[in-house]
């Protein structure tokens, strides 16, 4: 089941911010995310903060099901606007994840869009994200979420291999997402990524490479993002509890640092940059800038169960579970479940633990004199690039991305 939220102080039940905490907004992007809670399956690794019929059946999950989730979350919507005031900033991003969004019907998820562009407005050239799974989507509903404004769909490809899949208890066959990226490049997308892991108890680098093939071989208009992503085995998951009983092994850490390295090989032989430690994009508009907005410390609103925001250095999560979210919002009460309020330093780190992942890097003046210490060390050591850190940041090498945690919390200290 899901992980634990964090600790935080109460949220105000009109969910109401500190006077601070918009100060300054006008110079800062505003983004939504919205949560869809829903999975037809569990799959065996996943933790995130999901919900199959049969969990939510009898749990108060009638409250927000299916058929009425898009006017529920269109009401936290209403509730950001008030929050938020005369904010005149229309929205740089939405992105809709999951879940899995795309078992709502289309029309659906244009709801919930359509709350956001009505309360708030897109900006020009907003790009408007869902993520899918390669089983949930046709070429008519692809036609019909292009036409409803969406800019830009995510497949959760994971792997080439049956075998794999297997292990992942992910349910589409080998070959269905690469379908889904040519009927959603005749739909009109202007951007396609592909989701892939690395790292599966079973997979073989002959396994791994299949998967960056078939990704990159979807046809010539292909994805124009790939992001791949090293396995983590959560505690609590199927998966988990089949490592404990020996059924499948894990993957040595030297494994996943070589099969980072043929991401990096293949990917970048087809044209493609990195330009976050597990994403690499075609071209600059190829990147997810609704990503990179987190990373660099922008404002978004998410909105659904579970879902966390931030606005100008104040943080606070949702309550997790959908009947609980949607009695809240009937009821005209925020369905914020805590928050916390960013000091100075907290906001300092957390922009070098982000920014560090990025290829432009983080600001050297960011550090203090341990870490500028620390940074001259990795600069030595190979983890740093030069070039950069003449330019007064720290940025890192092929070989400091292998190593991007260990660099980070030296820098840090």
């Amino acid at each position: 089941m899901p992980s634990v939220q964090p600790d935080g102080e109460p949220v105000p039940s009109d969910g109401a911010l500190p006077g601070h905490a918009l100060a300054g907004a006008a110079d800062r992007p505003l983004a939504f995310y919205l949560h869809v809670p829903y999975c037809a399956t569990r799959c065996g690794y996943c933790d995130f903060n999901t919900y199959t019929a049969s969990e939510l059946r009898g749990s108060g999950g009638e409250l927000a099901s299916r058929e009425n989730y898009a006017s529920v979350l269109a009401e936290e919507v209403r509730l950001a606007r008030k929050v938020l005031g005369d904010d005149p900033r229309p929205v740089a991003t939405v992105f809709v994840g999951g879940g899995t969004p795309t078992l709502l019907p289309p029309a659906d998820l244009a709801r919930m869009l359509a709350a956001v562009r009505e309360e708030f407005g897109l900006a020009p050239g907003a790009e408007v994200t869902t993520e899918a799974n390669p089983d949930s989507v046709t070429q008519a509903s692809l036609a019909a979420l292009r036409e409803a404004g969406f800019t830009r769909v995510s497949f959760g490809m994971q792997s080439a291999r049956q075998h794999v899949l297997d292990v992942l208890e992910r349910t589409h066959t080998p070959g269905r997402p690469e379908a889904c990226v040519r009927w959603a490049r005749a739909a009109g997308f202007e951007h396609v990524s592909l989701d892939l892991i690395y790292g599966t108890p079973g997979e073989t680098d002959d396994d791994w490479r299949a998967s960056l093939d078939a990704a990159l071989g979807a046809g010539p208009d292909g994805p124009d993002h790939v992001s791949a992503y090293s396995l983590i085995v959560e505690d609590g998951t199927r998966l988990a509890r089949r490592v404990g009983r020996g059924e499948v092994p894990m993957t040595d850490d030297d494994v996943l640092a070589d099969r980072y390295l043929i991401a990096e090989e293949t990917l970048s032989a087809a044209g493609f940059a990195w330009y976050e430690v597990s994403n690499w994009a075609a071209s600059r508009e190829g990147r997810c800038r609704h990503n990179e907005l987190y990373w660099t410390g922008a404002d978004w609103w998410g909105a659904g169960p579970g879902a966390h925001s931030h606005v100008g250095g104040v943080r606070w999560w949702n309550v997790r579970h959908p009947g609980a979210y949607a009695a809240a919002l009937a009821a005209g009460r925020s369905p914020g479940a805590g928050r916390e309020v960013l000091a100075r330093e907290d906001r300092r780190v957390e922009r070098i633990l982000l920014e560090l992942r990025l290829a432009e890097g983080c600001p050297l003046a960011l550090l203090r004199p341990e870490g500028l210490a620390a940074a001259r060390r990795a600069l030595a050591d190979g983890l740093l690039r030069p070039e950069a850190y003449a330019d007064g940041r720290a940025a890192l090498t092929l070989r400091g991305r292998l190593l991007a945690d260990a660099v980070t919390r030296e820098l840090v200290d």
